[in-house]
């Protein structure tokens, strides 16, 4: 059994040389830092010890006599490609998700056997062509395997979805976190759920009163209804398929989350909407060019409040990620009186 202890980071290296020298210490598998309330060290560990709750490791990352994929490669790649081979991937449950440069097309076989060896308890490996379509369907191609679907355990949620089918980021925990934080005892719409990226965390976490979570996508729509089931709160979220510019209530939320990007604003008027009388807060998603960071927008929100006869606060801006050269994914929170 993969066995950890949770430590704060200033108490974790005394403790690991005190386990270590009793022997309890896992030396196949690394220490991982846990980004929770608070950041603590999650420590492997082959046996209970006395004064720590013991968990069992949902992403253990196991040492292997290859630093890097590059190192496992040198004298089977050529020099002029070992540059090429990819520096990053993702890991969701069993399944492996790399992109390959096409110039080393022919080495994607033997890319994907090193990768196995480095994580022993994966058997897929996948490689990602990129995404098209109004649903954002990824285009993806078997390199290794035979299984696509898996479940993905995340912030002690649990995730279902077949990596051909569906898109799975790993790029947003820290909204992901944020978001599984707030909301109890309140009313929340989410109107792009996907298969429960922002509903089920919030669910599992906040415990609000009631989750609306709408999907477009049938595939993703049905991965949300099991992970509702899979994570046992079907008394708090309500899933429901089709388009949200249809199907999005009117105010009935204390909070509406648009977790969609490229598109968003055109459902502005449905989300502020969505709030009640009194007021909420939306939690606006958007792709922006740099040069229009944060005032793009933040305009926008204010634009459709002023339409709708609203007031409007903005509470924080952040950033997600880089979405594409000179693009970024961002999010603003928004008081809409």
């Amino acid at each position: 059994m993969r066995k950890v202890i949770r430590v704060p980071i200033e108490e974790a290296e005394s403790l690991r040389l005190e386990i270590a020298s009793s022997g309890r210490l896992d030396q196949d598998r690394r220490i991982k830092v846990i980004e929770q309330e608070e950041r603590f060290l999650e420590i492997p560990v082959t046996e209970d010890i006395e004064g720590f709750e013991t968990y069992l490791q949902e992403e253990p990352i196991f040492y292997n006599k290859w630093r890097s994929l590059e190192d496992r490669m040198k004298g089977i790649v050529p020099k002029d490609e070992i540059d090429l081979l990819p520096s990053g991937w993702q890991i969701l449950g069993e399944i492996i998700v790399i992109t390959i440069d096409p110039k080393i097309e022919h080495l994607k076989e033997r890319v994907a056997e090193g990768l196995l060896q480095m994580y022993p308890t994966c058997s897929t490996v996948i490689r990602d062509l990129g995404i098209s379509g109004q649903f954002r369907l990824p285009q993806r191609e078997i390199i290794i395997g035979e299984t696509t679907e898996t479940i993905n355990k995340e912030n002690g949620c649990l995730f279902k979805l077949d990596v051909t089918k569906v898109m799975f980021s790993k790029g947003n925990l820290h909204e992901k976190a944020l978001m599984s934080n707030i909301g109890a005892n309140e009313t929340i719409i989410d109107m792009f759920a996907g298969i429960g990226y922002f509903t089920i965390p919030m669910a599992v976490h906040a415990r609000p009163e009631k989750i609306i979570a709408i999907e477009i996508n049938p595939q993703s729509y049905a991965y949300l209804k099991e992970n509702i089931a899979l994570n046992h709160v079907e008394h708090i979220v309500e899933a429901l398929n089709g388009d949200c510019a249809q199907l999005t209530p009117k105010g009935v939320a204390d909070r509406v989350i648009m977790g969609y990007v490229n598109t968003t604003h055109h459902y502005l008027d449905q989300g502020i909407a969505a709030l009640k009388e009194s007021g909420g807060i939306l939690h606006y998603h958007e792709t922006t060019p740099e040069s229009l960071l944060f005032e793009r927008p933040v305009e926008r929100i204010k634009q459709a409040a002023s339409k709708a006869g609203r007031d409007v606060e903005i509470l924080e801006c952040r950033k997600i990620k880089k979405y594409s050269p000179g693009v970024w994914h961002v999010v603003v929170d928004a008081r809409i009186s």
